[in-house]
């Protein structure tokens, strides 16, 4: 029996290849086929099932290409009504695979249909659970992302401690825990960066299994949630829809452009400029209106948050050789309508005498020089409302990048506007899109706090939020 996780960190997701005298299982894989088709080849192993343990909001995946291209039959457990063909699985199904087994236990609570699946060895022993959303490591999965009808998040979180205790935790607790995200997803809130456990540890180390009553649980799970990003209801709609093939979409975001064609394809097209590279190197110099999220950093995450439409044409500027890449992790999140990318990247669009723009880009001991010399200059912290509380520099406001554009009517625009985070990613990411929303005078503080915080700036906690 082998077991891989295949970790991706930029969306602290976990997939799994299972494999036994030949057969091979995945679980929850990412939109990407070729990863686990590349593995069961090497083993001479038949992908025989593809497991899904929920409707993913935070990704699409990669379920229906790969029961496409493998013959691989889609599961799921009760209450998944999908409109492409998948089998339906009964609570306390069995599947074998090989010589291990593999049993359905329907486990409620982060969307009605959420499953994990109990991995059984050849001895008969119960080995491994992968439990999807419905327990983390540290954490469960927040019930508020699947709220219908008469459905209440507080519904939820209570058929989540029902199924935690009823089909969970009386598993021994030498199990090991295999979840579906880690630390970084916004799937859940107090994560570890563990991205597996043994049960008996989560028993005695997580919150959430540690509260005494369910309704001492309820009030934990449901305590500091945050807003969903946007696109997560377009996710798992793709996910129980089905979508385009990954083929295709990969084939039409990998067209070299030209500068003229790639300027013609976006004024034609209305297509969104996403410039990818690092922030340093945007600053410098970029195409008039382009937003910048750099592949480096939680790249999907923060388009799925910034970007609302999914159908929104985008083309790329991109480092050489990562423009394939980048049209992948766009489609991760179901951002299939790329159109191409710059070829030769920013460098050939100032050789072709275009137009371009700039951000101003200061050190943090600059930043404390003009903060002495006027202590009241519009600082601009576009950090999580809860970094904000616990430190920020005195007189900042608040602007989170999640929610930037709908704070635009409150960011004054005839002052030089100085932005920074914690360390660097999110500030050139808001600076690009005020830019593009008309501030013209936006300051970049490299380094973010962690580098103001050695200065003689003055950094205090408990301020209110703009």
């Amino acid at each position: 029996m082998i077991i891989e996780q295949l970790y991706t960190g930029c969306l602290a997701q976990g997939a799994y290849y299972i494999e036994s005298n030949g057969e091979a299982a995945i679980i929850d894989p990412l939109r990407e086929t070729s990863p686990y088709i590349r593995k069961s080849d090497k083993a001479s192993a038949r992908i025989k099932y593809v497991f899904e343990t929920h409707f993913h909001a935070d990704f699409v995946s990669g379920h229906v290409d790969l029961a496409r291209k493998t013959g691989a039959t889609i599961v799921y457990g009760p209450n998944a009504n999908t409109t492409y063909e998948a089998y339906h699985a009964r609570d306390g199904e069995t599947f074998a695979l090989g010589h291990v087994t593999i049993k359905v236990l329907h486990t409620p609570g982060h969307t009605p249909e959420s499953t994990t699946y109990l991995l059984i060895d050849e001895t008969g022993k119960d080995h491994a659970i992968f439990t999807g959303d419905t327990l983390f490591i540290g954490d469960v999965g927040r019930p508020d992302l699947a709220i219908k009808g008469d459905l209440t998040e507080h519904d939820l979180a209570g058929m989540l401690y029902d199924s935690l205790h009823a089909k969970i935790i009386p598993l021994p607790d030498d199990v090991i825990v295999y979840p579906a995200h880690g630390a970084g997803s916004a799937c859940g809130k107090n994560m570890s960066k563990e991205t597996t456990d043994t049960l008996g540890n989560q028993k005695r180390f997580n919150y959430a299994l540690r509260a005494k009553s369910r309704e001492e649980f309820i009030e934990k799970v449901l305590d500091g949630l945050t807003p969903a990003p946007a696109y997560f209801a377009e996710n798992a709609r793709l996910n129980k829809e089905g979508y385009e093939s990954i083929d295709r979409v990969l084939q039409r975001g990998s067209q070299s452009l030209s500068p003229d064609t790639f300027e013609a394809a976006v004024n034609e097209t209305g297509s969104l400029i996403l410039d990818v590279r690092e922030a340093a190197d945007f600053a410098k110099g970029f195409i008039p209106n382009s937003i910048n999220i750099g592949l480096d950093g939680q790249f999907a995450p923060w388009v799925g948050a910034l970007i609302p439409e999914l159908t929104q044409p985008i083309a790329l500027i991109a480092p050489g050789g990562q423009e394939g890449e980048t049209v992948l992790r766009l489609a991760r999140v179901g951002y299939d309508n790329c159109i191409g990318f710059l070829e030769g990247g920013f460098s050939t669009w100032q050789q072709a005498g275009k137009e371009v723009d700039q951000i101003e880009s200061i050190s943090a001991e600059e930043f404390a020089a003009r903060w002495q010399q006027n202590p009241h200059i519009p600082i601009i912290d576009v950090r999580k409302p809860t970094e904000f509380a616990t430190e920020h520099v005195d007189g900042a406001s608040n602007v989170p990048l999640d929610n930037v554009n709908d704070y635009m009517a409150e960011v004054p625009r005839n002052e030089p506007l100085y932005v920074h985070c914690a360390g660097g990613y999110r500030s050139m990411v808001a600076n690009s899109i005020l830019k593009a929303r008309g501030f013209d005078n936006v300051i970049n503080v490299e380094g973010g706090l962690a580098a103001i915080r050695k200065t003689a700036v003055a950094v205090s906690s408990g301020a209110p939020v703009l």
